[in-house]
């Protein structure tokens, strides 16, 4: 398991992109068991009320939030770099310039490897 983690604003949001072997959530939509990597992360956007209250860059922002989007990927370059250009798309909707994005990837390594 992979870990994206952006950090702006105050806050942060992380994603996590499941390898081939290891088990990637199975709900509607997902990607076929065949997709060598599958991006799980949540989805969200500003409104101007309602929704969960957030604090970024001082202010409160309201977020509703999508159901999440997997994405399948071949390689494991190119589902890094689309799961780091989703993070700071997710922060841009939010007001935040995307280049500001501190972008963190770690391995998660499985319980038996520690």
């Amino acid at each position: 398991m992979i870990m994206v983690r952006g950090c702006a604003g105050g806050t942060e949001l992380t994603g996590t992109l499941y390898e081939r072997g290891e088990r990637a959530p199975s709900f509607r939509g997902a990607p076929d068991e065949d997709a060598a990597y599958v991006w799980v992360c949540d989805e969200f956007y500003e409104v101007d009320s309602g929704g969960t209250t957030q604090l970024v860059d001082g202010r409160e922002v309201h977020l509703a939030f999508e159901s999440p989007m997997p994405r399948g990927f071949d390689t494991r370059k190119q589902a890094i770099e689309r799961a780091k250009e989703h993070v700071r798309t997710q922060f841009a909707r939010i007001g935040v310039d995307p280049g500001v994005v501190e972008l963190e990837v770690e391995r998660d390594e499985p319980t038996e490897n520690r």
